[in-house]
């Protein structure tokens, strides 16, 4: 992905590393934005028919300059067989250590 949201990064690490939360993906994206290694690309609002009402706010990330990227073959080869787009690659930002990032 070259952007995406927390809830499509978790929901990617949530069949590879089962462990994985939905706090702690957003926990490192909002201290990666502090240290840079993200950034805030957008913020749109969808209207819809969600149990918690009828809008919703996405925030979409992207790598930010201090980003590292290295490939994480867990996340790749499992989208590879979920059918990713052309292109897309899965990294890990060394500098993090601590889960693997979906980006490109």
């Amino acid at each position: 992905l070259k952007k995406g949201t927390g809830y499509d990064i978790y929901k990617v690490y949530k069949n590879v590393y089962p462990n994985v939360t939905l706090r702690v993906i957003y926990y490192h994206l909002q201290k990666g934005v502090k240290l840079e290694e993200f950034k805030l690309e957008r913020v749109e609002k969808e209207q819809g028919n969600f149990s918690w009402g009828n809008e919703v706010e996405k925030t979409y990330y992207c790598l930010g300059p201090n980003a590292k990227p290295v490939v994480d073959s867990k996340i790749s080869d499992y989208l590879e067989k979920r059918g990713k787009k052309d292109g897309e690659k899965i990294i890990w930002l060394h500098k993090r250590g601590i889960w693997e990032e979906i980006w490109s």
